[in-house]
């Protein structure tokens, strides 16, 4: 995997789409090289289906950390949240009830990330502490939630009369 891979796969995710037409206008590589490297990058198990979803680990982005952030803020929680999210390897933020205030899940390409990653949230002067969590092995980490109901669930719990 080269820089056009991660610069094609990277465009995927912003765009939304793995429309040739759309990764050309977007990046500058040729549709037929866009062809032939989304081919490849399906053959090595790193876009994942048609949907284009990309294994992180076999991208490279294989350690995942959990964070929880104690913070002490005066402005709003979408400020600080807004902050937290800028800090690269951020995969996802949730503002919670109780001691803990936001819960942080990162994806980072190593132990060296791990660090400035911390870093860069003890610079964040609304931060007081975190405790972080590194993951051992990923069970699960859906793009799709609905996989994991069964219809019949969702329809009696969702669908309106």
């Amino acid at each position: 995997m080269d820089e056009r891979d991660i610069r094609l796969l990277k465009a995927i995710s912003d765009l939304g789409t793995g429309s040739p037409e759309a990764l050309h206008e977007e990046t500058d590589i040729p549709v037929s090289t866009i062809h032939y490297r989304l081919n490849n990058l399906r053959e090595e198990g790193i876009i994942e289906n048609d949907l284009y979803d990309v294994d992180l680990e076999e991208f490279g982005l294989d350690v995942t950390v959990v964070v929880e952030v104690l913070a002490d803020y005066s402005g709003s929680y979408e400020m600080l949240g807004e902050d937290i999210l800028e800090i690269e390897g951020v995969t996802q933020l949730y503002f919670t009830m109780g001691e803990t205030d936001f819960i942080v899940v990162a994806r980072l390409p190593d132990a060296d990330d791990v660090e400035r990653l911390i870093s860069e949230f003890e610079s964040l002067d609304e931060i007081d502490r975190t405790n972080s969590t590194f993951t051992i092995t990923t069970l699960r980490d859906s793009q799709r939630p609905l996989q994991s109901y069964s219809v019949e669930t969702l329809v009696e719990k969702l669908a309106e009369e």
